[in-house]
């Protein structure tokens, strides 16, 4: 196989001293025996994505390694002398479970120290939440997490987050990949100042358990707290670390661990993929649930982030909750305790994304609160709370998983989400409810919503051109009608333009640009096409909805909405 130009320039300039010899040896080796791998390693350069950078470790410029890592720090620590300039810089380090990402922490740690910046680094894993906690609580203007959250074992990734604790957003983000798009890989001060490093845990440890617990419990009586029943896994993840001493010093004191999956390990032994948004990967909890006769499980993925959650439905049977339907439990119950505390005065906000349930915005409504929308992460949510400092942030999440109470970690947290949710759950079975009583109950209150997500995985070079030459044909020949049902607007935000169908007439969103497409039906249905800031997916989102009576005829109502969704589905040749 011919190997390009460009690629062998890039390859060239890794041969050089500047690089070291096992890199060098490596890539040698490559050229001879495998030529696509090389290729797929230095085609491009890997970029921030929705959830920063994350990609395959190994070597070149396609690759998680210390040099691509080094650059991205060596930029990063330029760029914060430029912004700080009189400010005693400081940053603070966290990493999860994956292979190689306490010494690839600690060559982070290394270059921000070698420019003079102070740098708190974990001594050993934690939860991704509890580094955006700490940035704050440490009075850093950076932090920086290894992980790739839920990604597949030979992955790692690299999260940036500014001093307001949440993920970098416009305008700091463009000009920081400037930055480090001048380097060169010579610039990168490799050369650590140990002076400059102090390690840190149980102070930060202490400090985010107990600010969980200020946000996501509610004087549950203690009796209600003993006796939910509650299965929990970590998934071989960093949440080990903090789930279950957060459960114990808030009161509960029947969580139960699975066992087989307590120990973190970067290979994720038990499962497919440790994503809680599968459903495979619940499977030894809920088998443990069943054991133990318990009413809630929860399963978080390897730096904590998201959650998934399963409940007993009306027939005793363990289901799992999609994240739309943990997100509007979430929300309600919270609304609900703000209500009843008589804090909401109209100057209160919930968060949510353009890809998330619409019944958010009937909950905004139905509370009295506002329903800020933002693109699919959660940096966006963070922003939202910097940007209107009059109103008072009450939570918000997307349909990914994730949620975040309150504004003490400005990202994505299953730290207080998994308080949040027992929380919950063991109010409603103190009244002699149950989460899925509850759920129903808003459905008759807000209108049955039923969220459906299709990912197609196209991986590699082929992968990314077909997932951008889907998104073309989509926008150059725009779908008119689906399921019957006549298409009345289409949101094109790579565009910024919402254009009606039936008028003719076109909007300017106000909302920063992204490859994504959202059509609306004119029975309510909505369905969003956008290809994934962090992995090798095209996500396909459907939305429908319809009015429920009385909590008996849901399971009418239900399968009325599965038909629906598959037609749409099958309309749009999806499955």
């Amino acid at each position: 196989m011919a190997i390009s130009q460009n690629i062998l320039d890039k390859v060239n300039e890794w041969l050089t001293p500047t690089f070291d010899k096992d890199t060098q040896d490596t890539i040698n080796k490559m050229i001879s025996s495998a030529p696509i791998e090389l290729e797929e390693s230095f085609y491009k350069n890997l970029e921030f994505g929705t959830g920063g950078m994350r990609g395959i470790m190994g070597i070149g410029t396609n690759r998680i390694n210390k040099y691509t890592l080094g650059k991205n720090t060596q930029g990063l620590s330029d760029y914060m002398h430029q912004v700080f300039p009189d400010k005693k810089l400081k940053v603070v380090i966290a990493f999860d479970c994956r292979h190689n990402s306490k010494s690839l922490a600690k060559v982070v740690a290394d270059v921000f120290s070698a420019n003079g910046i102070h740098v708190y680094l974990f001594s050993d894993l934690r939860p991704t939440p509890e580094l955006s906690f700490a940035l704050k609580h440490l009075g850093c203007q950076a932090g920086i997490v290894l992980t790739a959250s839920h990604n597949p074992p030979e992955y790692n990734g690299y999260k940036v987050y500014w001093e307001d604790g949440g993920q970098l957003v416009p305008p700091q983000d463009a000009a920081i990949i400037k930055v480090i798009e001048d380097l060169n890989y010579n610039q990168i001060k490799f050369e650590a100042n140990e002076n400059l490093i102090e390690y840190i845990d149980k102070e930060v440890d202490d400090a985010f358990v107990a600010s969980s617990i200020k946000h996501a419990s509610f004087n549950t009586p203690q009796a209600a707290k003993d006796n939910l029943n509650i299965v929990f896994t970590s998934l071989h993840g960093t949440s080990i670390m903090s789930v279950p001493e957060t459960l114990e010093k808030a009161g509960y004191t029947n969580v139960n661990i699975v066992p087989e999956q307590a120990k973190p390990d970067g290979d994720f032994p038990t499962v497919k993929s440790p994503n809680p948004e599968e459903p495979e990967a619940l499977t030894m909890a809920l088998a443990l649930a069943d054991k133990l006769s318990a009413d809630i499980v929860v399963g978080t993925d390897p730096d904590c982030d998201r959650l998934g959650v399963a409940v007993r439905n009306n027939e005793g049977k363990m289901i799992l909750l999609n994240g739309n339907q943990t997100m509007v439990l979430m929300t309600a119950f919270l609304l609900e305790k703000w209500k009843s505390a008589g804090k909401i005065n109209g100057k209160q906000f919930i968060g949510s994304t353009i890809v998330s349930t619409p019944m958010l915005h009937e909950l905004a409504t139905g509370y009295g609160v506002e329903c800020k929308v933002g693109l699919t992460g959660f940096k966006w949510i963070a922003k939202m709370i910097n940007d209107f400092p009059n109103l008072e942030f009450i939570g918000g999440g997307e349909e990914s998983f994730g949620y975040m109470v309150g504004d003490a970690v400005r990202d994505k947290d299953a730290v207080a989400a998994t308080l949040l949710m027992c929380e919950f759950a063991a109010t409603a079975k103190a009244a002699g409810s149950s989460v899925y009583k509850e759920l129903l109950k808003l459905y008759v209150d807000f209108g049955f919503f039923k969220e459906y997500l299709v990912s197609l995985t196209k991986k590699g070079i082929e992968g990314l051109a077909e997932i951008n030459q889907m998104m073309v044909e989509m926008r150059e020949n725009p779908v008119k009608e689906i399921d019957g049902q006549r298409v009345v607007m289409v949101e094109d935000y790579k565009t910024s333009i919402a254009k009606n169908l039936l008028n003719g007439e076109e909007e300017t969103m106000p909302i920063p640009k992204s490859d994504v497409l959202i059509y609306y039906t004119e029975d309510g249905a909505k369905i969003a096409a956008r290809p994934s800031g962090t992995e090798p997916k095209i996500k396909f989102y459907v939305s429908v909805n319809a009015p429920l009576d009385s909590v008996e005829n849901a399971p009418k109502v239900e399968a009325h909405l599965d038909d629906k969704i598959k037609k749409i589905l099958q309309g749009l040749n999806i499955i």
